[in-house]
């Protein structure tokens, strides 16, 4: 049973029994019992003990924003929304051997070099191998002071005294809190770790990365409650085969969320990609079916990809439907709008979409470029190599405008494309040396261009 307590309205001091007249202030009839902040037994709830009031402000409230520190890596001080925030959490995940570790310790050094103390923990490697990494990059000489531990109660009293600008903690995943009785890498360990380094860093202004593994599914491995814990999560993409890297944020409390840094990965670690679309279009031959230049945006710059689709009859009765770098139940979507308002069947064919060099598209504008590609490889034709096209399809066929129309039609313009393609709503921009070519629906753009609908 609760215990029973009262205060007093005027002065606000404790009792454990009433009385007509306040010990504290003297007045009378002014000690009340308390409801308690919360019903239930003590030990399941709040109960009627309480706390301290918090400060309250209003909106107006003018605060000056966090300060950042620069790194140097324009790519990567971009993804953070201008550079890195002074007590914040960030969380990077990515595939083993992507090379996460790498890009952090190039961070640190720049980061060091830039007069930001620094200090690298690893729990995966010793201190002898990120030696010999840092000699490899040619990183030696940064002043990053380096440590392998992972127990958490020794990395957060090192951290407390040393008082670091930035700690890299890699990875969570290896790290162990001796006050949770499970081992390394489980739910509640990681859990736990998590937590206690991101109050770590609010408490101490000290701003924390965290190294994170993930699944096969491409997702951290842990709690998602990690995910909501931190204030950015970066993901590190790209494919083994390809030399690009792509760090993406898909969430960020000090910047934009879905902004990508492109890395090329080279025997010196990893460089940055100023001009991303250059590259992604730098092995891109002779016009061919099946090849369309989209013209994309991934947060707030301007990218140009080739979307590649292939049709081959197919000697099966449930005919391939193979994506590589987009979304599969969007291929299937565009399919059945190609067969069901332009009367244009891919039933008995195999279709192969794949988005070149590694990259991995996620805007609906993509949809009109996808089309292109398919009904390019399916007619055998080629669309002309100085094109661009950019587009949303409705399930009614219709052509849907996409945003910031003018960023993309420059980037094209820049990279030396002279027509785009886009829908007929879109906002009518005059970019010198570019002709923009509009289409009301999917089927007069597949009347159009491909002679048919």
């Amino acid at each position: 049973m609760a215990k029973t307590s009262f205060s007093c309205s005027a002065c606000g001091a404790s009792f454990s029994k009433w009385s007509g007249r306040c010990e504290g202030c003297g007045e009378w009839n002014t000690i009340t019992e308390d409801q308690g902040l919360s019903s239930g037994p003590s030990k399941k709830s709040l109960g009627v003990k309480r706390g301290r009031a918090i400060p309250l402000t209003d909106l107006s409230t003018r605060e000056t924003p966090p300060p950042r520190a620069c790194c140097g890596v324009g790519e990567l001080d971009r993804v953070l929304g201008g550079g890195l925030v002074a007590a914040s959490a960030i969380l990077v995940g990515g595939d083993p051997g992507i090379g996460k570790s790498t890009l952090l310790l190039q961070a640190a050094a720049r980061f060091a070099q830039a007069g930001v103390k620094t200090v690298y923990v690893s729990g995966e490697e010793a201190s002898a191998q990120v030696r010999m990494r840092a000699q490899r990059l040619g990183l030696a000489d940064a002043p990053v002071q380096l440590a392998a531990e992972t127990n958490l109660r020794d990395i957060l009293t090192t951290l407390e005294a040393e008082r670091p600008q930035l700690a890299i903690i890699d990875s969570i995943q290896t790290m162990w809190a001796d006050h949770v009785d499970s081992a390394p890498g489980s739910v509640s360990q990681v859990r736990a770790a998590a937590h206690e380094l991101t109050t770590f860093a609010k408490r101490h202004g000290i701003s924390i990365i965290m190294v994170g593994h993930v699944t096969k599914e491409g997702q951290i491995a842990g709690p998602r409650v990690v995910e909501h814990m931190v204030d950015t999560v970066l993901y590190f993409e790209g494919e083994r085969g390809h030399q690009f890297r792509i760090l993406r944020a898909v969430k960020n409390r000090f910047g934009p969320a879905d902004e990508i840094g492109v890395f090329e990965m080279t025997g010196s670690g990893l460089s940055e990609v100023i001009n991303p679309s250059a590259l992604f279009l730098s092995e891109r031959g002779e016009p061919s079916p099946g090849s369309v230049v989209f013209a994309g945006i991934e947060g707030t710059r301007p990218v140009l990809v080739e979307m590649q689709a292939l049709i081959a009859p197919s000697p099966h009765s449930q005919p391939r439907r193979a994506v590589v770098g987009w979304d599969s139940s969007r291929l299937a979507m565009i399919l059945a709008v190609l067969e069901a308002r332009c009367g244009i069947p891919f039933a008995g064919l195999d279709v192969y979409l794949n988005v070149a060099g590694g990259m991995k598209i996620s805007e609906p504008a993509a949809d009109l470029a996808v089309a292109a590609a398919l009904l390019s490889a399916r007619e055998d034709v080629a669309l002309p190599a100085d094109t661009v096209v950019f587009g949303e399809i409705s399930l009614s066929g219709a052509l849907r405008p996409a945003p910031q129309t003018e960023n993309r039609l420059k980037e094209a313009q820049k990279l030396g494309f002279t027509a785009a393609i886009a829908p007929g709503g879109s906002k009518t921009v005059s970019v010198n040396g570019l002709n923009l070519r509009k289409s009301g629906d999917l089927a007069g753009f597949v009347g159009e261009f491909f002679g048919a609908g």
